[in-house]
């Protein structure tokens, strides 16, 4: 990146948990911008840019931007996150309903820290960003936060006692498959794999969203029939139709999973390493990650009012959504896990109900042609004008 950063944003705000007001006085500054490079940027092949990150890119463009009690936290270690997105990567993402790029347009005006017109206008438009696609965007980032508590709980509750050996997986101490084999065998069954992607081009989103979701279900069921996770269930057939002899299947799946147990113990040891002490106390103390489960919590309100009430509600405390003490209780350990568990449940079922039912005032997909032609407007108002304040 050979340009200014600074001269080439239109827009930045403070995001993550300052944005939804739960952040606590050691929170990180996240802060999220867009940008529009320069035009050989765009017209040219030899230059790319798509998002510019790092604390220290981040902190030598913005940090004078900041109020002083989050600039004194961005200037310690650590304490400063960000990134700046390209105008049109930030405008797909958003078309996608992301969760964390509609923050950026939805925060409320007291969280934005730089705006050009451009960027003025570019909130101005985020309603038309909206669709029932966050039914199951606020949903997927929902059962991530989930999936994460889970694992952890089980390292939690009982943790692994070293690396995996080979041995305990039935397989010798040097693989029985030569690794130009194995790779060419894994390689078949990959294509395969990928052949069984259906081509949903010319779909719309949305029902590319739950035509994939219903295609993962009934392959999840059907592995569960078999005691195999999803991957593994499409795997095993997927070898099983190229025809790859039992012997091979059976040695490749005993290696997957002595790879698969390997990973799990990096997993683990490079997050016992790297967890905050505070926020390790509060695990071990309620069993359960709790900054998570406030997350997940979050996440699964604003899908829930996103579709009932055709808004993103990014603020949290008063004037906004209300639930922001709630939220930093939950966060201390308010809930137990089971108590979380059987919300998140509940509250995933109403997501999913009311995204389905018809009743939303969002429409099923944005108008990407609008959007197409704002993102058009944008960067030749950028590049014919210059990023003007």
């Amino acid at each position: 990146m050979d340009f200014d950063l600074r001269e080439r944003t239109l827009l930045l705000v403070v995001g993550g948990s300052r944005a939804y007001g739960i952040h606590r006085a050691t929170s990180d500054v996240d802060v999220k911008g867009v940008g529009v490079p320069p035009a050989r940027y765009l017209h040219g092949f030899a230059h790319r840019f798509e998002q510019a990150d790092g604390k220290d890119t981040i902190r030598d463009a913005f940090t004078d931007l900041l109020t002083d009690a989050d600039e004194r936290r961005a200037a310690e270690e650590q304490g400063l996150e960000g990134t700046v997105f390209e105008l049109r990567k930030f405008m797909s993402l958003a078309a996608e309903a992301n969760p964390n790029i509609l923050d950026v347009l939805f925060c409320r005006d007291e969280e934005v820290r730089l705006s050009s017109l451009a960027g003025r206008r570019l909130r101005e438009q985020r309603d038309a960003f909206l669709s029932t696609k966050v039914r199951h965007t606020f949903s997927g980032y929902a059962m991530a936060q989930l999936k994460r508590i889970v694992g952890h709980r089980q390292w939690l509750l009982d943790p692994p006692k070293g690396p995996p050996s080979r041995a305990e997986h039935g397989l010798p101490e040097q693989t029985l498959i030569p690794a130009d084999q194995l790779a060419a065998a894994t390689a078949a069954v990959r294509k395969q794999v990928d052949r069984w992607e259906l081509d949903l081009s010319g779909v719309p989103a949305a029902t590319v969203e739950h035509v994939k979701e219903s295609v993962s279900r009934a392959v999840a069921e059907i592995g569960s029939a078999l005691r195999l996770d999803e991957q593994d269930a499409r795997w095993l057939a997927a070898a099983r139709t190229i025809g790859l002899d039992d012997n091979l299947v059976e040695a490749m799946r005993r290696e997957r999973e002595y790879e698969s147990a390997a990973r799990r113990w990096r997993q683990y040891r490079d997050w016992k390493a790297s967890r905050n002490a505070a926020r390790a106390e509060l695990e071990a103390k309620h069993g359960y990650d709790t900054k998570h489960g406030a997350h997940l919590v979050r996440l699964l309100r604003m899908g829930i009012e996103a579709l009932r009430t055709g808004r993103v509600v990014v603020w949290r405390g008063a004037g906004g959504a209300g639930d922001a003490e709630e939220l930093l209780a939950i966060r201390a350990g308010a809930w137990s896990y089971d108590e979380l568990m059987a919300w998140a449940q509940e509250a995933e079922r109403e997501l999913q109900e009311v995204g389905g039912s018809g009743v939303s005032p969002l429409p099923r997909a944005p108008d990407r042609e609008a959007l197409d032609a704002l993102c058009i407007e944008l960067v030749e108002t950028v590049l014919r004008d210059g990023v003007v304040r």
